[in-house]
């Protein structure tokens, strides 16, 4: 019965998380525009996403908004781990603990504050004002992602390509940076994903005549979502699901090989 209660709570949970990105992926296939009817299968809201020019501004705005700030934070996020790392213990703690306060606060304070900041310094809110935000905000996921990495490296490992005659930057590419590409792509899955649906601060830095897709849609809500958006989250859900699908591939085979090797050791 314990059994049974856990599989039922466990099956309940991925169906309240997944139902409604289900009902939205048959809705996107159905012929008639309201959801109380179902009029036959129709791929013609794709088709109508594919000749707005409003919604794939919109898209293309949100991957290149995206892309940008997810790699610019990665970068920095991975920098700054590798200068955390080499702190003492108490500054490493502090600024550990200013790291997590972007993650804790509000979305709504974040985004009025760099509002706030760059109407400050003058600078006109326009599409850079949304990727410098954005990849203010990024910066302590990827930290976040990083980190562990880094505390499980083996710091002989590198004195021994120093003292092997490497010089610190090829040490570093080749003995280090393999070892953290894991939590460096995990950081850059998460930035680009936490960029890629975020509205507050997308909403309170952009610019006139900017569209995100999180700003479409909300602009949407006050004449009536139709269901070529349906069609653009489907898109990008079944995207990000294959994505993530590709970069766990080579994880696996990878501890496929290790249990292979220590068998054939022993």
């Amino acid at each position: 019965m314990k059994k049974i209660a856990q599989f039922g709570y466990l099956a309940a949970i991925f169906i309240f998380l997944y139902a409604p990105i289900a009902a939205l992926i048959i809705l996107s296939f159905n012929e008639s525009k309201y959801m109380s009817s179902w009029g036959g299968f129709s791929l013609k809201w794709y088709e109508s996403m594919l000749n707005s020019d409003l919604i794939m501004s919109a898209l293309q705005n949100t991957l290149y908004i995206a892309i940008i700030s997810s790699v610019v934070a990665t970068i920095i996020g991975t920098a700054a781990c590798m200068g955390i790392n080499h702190m003492k213990k108490l500054p490493r703690t502090i600024v550990m603990g200013l790291t997590n306060v972007p993650m804790l606060n509000a979305d709504i304070v974040t985004g009025i504050s760099l509002m706030l900041c760059f109407l400050a310094f003058g600078i006109t809110l326009s599409m850079q004002t949304v990727i410098l935000a954005h990849i203010t905000f990024n910066i302590p996921y990827v930290i976040l992602s990083v980190m562990p990495r880094i505390k499980q490296l083996e710091p002989s490992t590198f004195e021994a390509a120093m003292d092997l005659g490497a010089s610190r930057s090829y040490a570093f590419v080749k003995v280090v940076l393999p070892d953290i590409m894991p939590g460096i792509l995990s950081g850059f899955l998460l930035a680009f994903t936490m960029s890629l649906d975020d509205f507050i601060i997308t909403h309170f830095t952009k610019g006139a005549g900017i569209n995100t897709i999180s700003t479409l849609v909300y602009a949407e809500l006050r004449k009536g979502i139709k269901p070529n958006l349906y069609a653009l989250s489907t898109v990008l859900f079944v995207s990000v699901l294959i994505l993530l699908i590709i970069m766990n591939l080579p994880k696996r085979e990878k501890k496929v090989k290790t249990v292979n090797n220590k068998e054939n050791y022993t």
